[in-house]
């Protein structure tokens, strides 16, 4: 009679699970596959629920199938989570500027003149910017500034509250530039000079965005030109602007006390700041020999990230949180919209953010607490089988093309495993902080997006712009065409792309190519750089670093593969997907591992 056997991997967000069963020769039979999302964190009974659903999914429609045991991997508890600590602000006093991406504003061009309210006296041979409140409807606002000027009144710009910029320029005889959205309007400094700037379609504004712009409109001095570099900064990117010269206004671009990690060694410790930028987080996390720990400074959102780590872990195994230590962390500088303080409209800055991911690895294991529910719960014998990096290095040898000594790179969700095997069959493995959730959160912060899940699809699919409801082209150049027009919602629009059925909107003002470079670079410093480390802590010669194969949920990704590839070469490392059994992809690569070193040790089978 055929034995069956089942091995499940449980991973930090994904349980996998193959089937098999062993022949007259003792070797495996592979049946089928599924997969689950893990349940609790990995390596604690909470698994269990995850990996019923996987056993459930492996036998459905199966009636005559009877599993004779259930192999385990034995996987320690992990937990990763991550934090942006903005490191700069721009901070406006006396409300100097405005300077946004309203959806329709006004006219083209630059307007200089002294901003005074609609509707109150105006001189002549004076030029002014008029500022119209929300409670002046565009069809009176047009017919007066007309009036005004008819009137020989010079009118070379306007501030409107409501959203109604070009349907006030739509009715000007003489067209003027109209910033519209200004939400603050009554802050406006009124009775001051200032300019006004729309930018045409596409374009972004040009003169007050360059600091010696505002200084040829307002005639600034050198010492003057130079606190203009927080304004010019502001505007960059922007359609419309508005800049206002008020006796004591300023706009200060500051470093922002951002609080010290400390990192634990055996011997010694280091304190970082992390205003001081990833670079020195990361030498100094490299100049530690052995890290048994990693404080961060109380109040700071990266302290209350690292210890938030802990307590979850603590909770999560029933141990004390004094007994919970960080074991990596992972540091790349960053940008994140924020909104100015000061602002009128809602005005952003990109300013300077450090993203930091941290894990912590129990050595302690629960495994045999998970095996002994399952064996009551699912009334079959388990097994808990080798270390999980070992299993892993098993599944990978089934890729065709290779053999041993090879080094396994394992890109999941919270973190990133590597694991290598020389030709004796002795393994190192490293486990890292940063990967696939790290990226999405870059790819949020520096697109401003409202939620993480957004940035997930930014990550995972192909972007397209929607030419029109009949056509969209991708980010490569592909161009497909439709029968049935689309969704008037998509027109003009930005899209990543599961499918032809399935386009999600881009919240987001960016370019296609803009978002694409984001998307691209977010991977490459978040996966390139844990690969290096990876390589540099196994401590091999770079002979026997050629062979890097890559497995594990996150290599599903479009491109990542590709991004790997273009970058290793430059090292002359070879690196490529795995695809397990030659049919899995880069999945099922401990559950694979686990059936063959089953067989090897109860058959002598590999």
């Amino acid at each position: 009679m055929k034995k069956v056997v089942v091995g499940v991997d449980v991973g930090n967000s994904t349980t996998e699970a193959v089937m098999a069963y062993i022949d007259c020769k003792n070797n495996p039979i592979f049946l089928r596959s599924a997969l689950s999302p893990t349940t609790g964190t990995k390596g604690t009974t909470e698994n269990i629920a995850g990996i019923s659903m996987a056993i459930e999914s492996l036998l459905k429609g199966e009636r005559d199938i009877k599993i004779d045991k259930l192999l385990l991997n034995d996987a320690a508890p992990t937990i990763a989570d991550f934090a942006m600590e903005t490191i700069t602000e721009t901070i406006i006093t006396d409300s100097a500027i405005i300077g946004h991406n309203p959806d329709t504003p006004g006219g083209e061009g630059l307007g200089v003149g002294q901003t005074i309210r609609m509707g109150e006296l105006l001189e002549y041979e004076k030029k002014y910017i008029i500022v119209i409140k929300g409670d002046i409807g565009f069809e009176k606002a047009a017919k007066w500034i007309n009036e005004q000027i008819e009137k020989g009144h010079i009118i070379t710009g306007a501030i409107v509250q409501n959203d109604e910029g070009t349907l006030i320029s739509n009715r000007l005889k003489t067209p003027i530039p109209i910033v519209d959205e200004v939400r603050y309007i009554e802050e406006v400094p009124l009775h001051m000079p200032g300019a006004v700037e729309v930018a045409l379609p596409g374009y972004s504004v040009d003169l007050l965005s360059n600091p010696y712009g505002i200084a040829t409109v307002f005639d600034l001095n050198a010492e003057e030109t130079m606190y203009c570099n927080g304004i010019a900064k502001a505007l960059i990117g922007n359609r419309s602007a508005v800049v206002i010269k008020t006796p004591s206004s300023e706009i200060d671009s500051r470093v922002i006390p951002a609080g010290h990690i400390e990192l634990i060694g055996e011997r010694y410790s280091k304190s970082v700041s992390i205003d001081s930028g990833s670079k020195k987080i990361m030498s100094a996390l490299e100049g530690i020999k052995k890290l048994t720990d990693i404080r961060g400074e109380a109040g700071t959102n990266i302290g209350g990230m690292l210890e938030n780590v802990k307590i979850k872990m603590a909770k999560s195994c029933n141990m004390l949180k004094e007994d919970i230590s960080l074991s990596d962390i992972f540091a790349t500088d960053s940008y994140t919209s924020v909104i100015i303080k000061g602002g009128l409209a809602n005005e952003v800055a990109m300013e300077n953010g450090v993203a930091i991911a941290a894990m912590v690895h129990v050595d302690r294991n629960f495994m045999s607490k998970v095996a002994c529910a399952l064996e009551r719960k699912l009334n079959i014998p388990v097994e808990i089988c080798g270390a999980e990096g070992r299993m892993a290095l098993k599944g990978v040898l089934t890729t065709p093309g290779t053999e041993a000594p090879i080094i396994m790179v394992d890109i999941g969700a919270g973190s990133t495993d590597a694991a290598y095997m020389n030709s004796n069959g002795e393994v190192k493995v490293v486990h890292l902080a940063g990967a696939g959730n790290l990226i999405s959160m870059l790819i949020q912060s520096e697109l401003g997006l409202n939620s993480f899940e957004e940035a997930e699809i930014v990550k995972k699919y192909p972007l397209a712009k929607i030419d029109n409801l009949y056509r969209l082209h991708y980010e490569n150049g592909d161009v497909i065409f439709f029968e049935i027009p689309l969704h008037p919602k998509y027109f003009g629009r930005v899209v990543a792309v599961k499918n032809s059925n399935n386009l999600f909107i881009i919240e987001s003002k960016e370019s296609m190519e803009k978002i694409k470079t984001i998307r691209r670079n977010a991977k490459r410093k978040v996966i390139t750089e844990n690969i290096s480390r990876a390589l540099n802590r196994i401590d091999l010669e770079m002979d026997k670093r050629k062979r890097v194969i890559l497995v594990g949920g996150s290599v599903l990704d479009f491109e990542l593969a590709n991004i790997l590839t273009e970058e290793m070469d430059k090292l002359k490392i070879v690196i490529g997907k795995g695809n397990i059994r030659g049919c899995e992809g880069p999945r099922n690569a401990v559950a694979t591992g686990l059936i063959y070193y089953y067989c090897e040790r109860n058959y002598g089978k590999r």
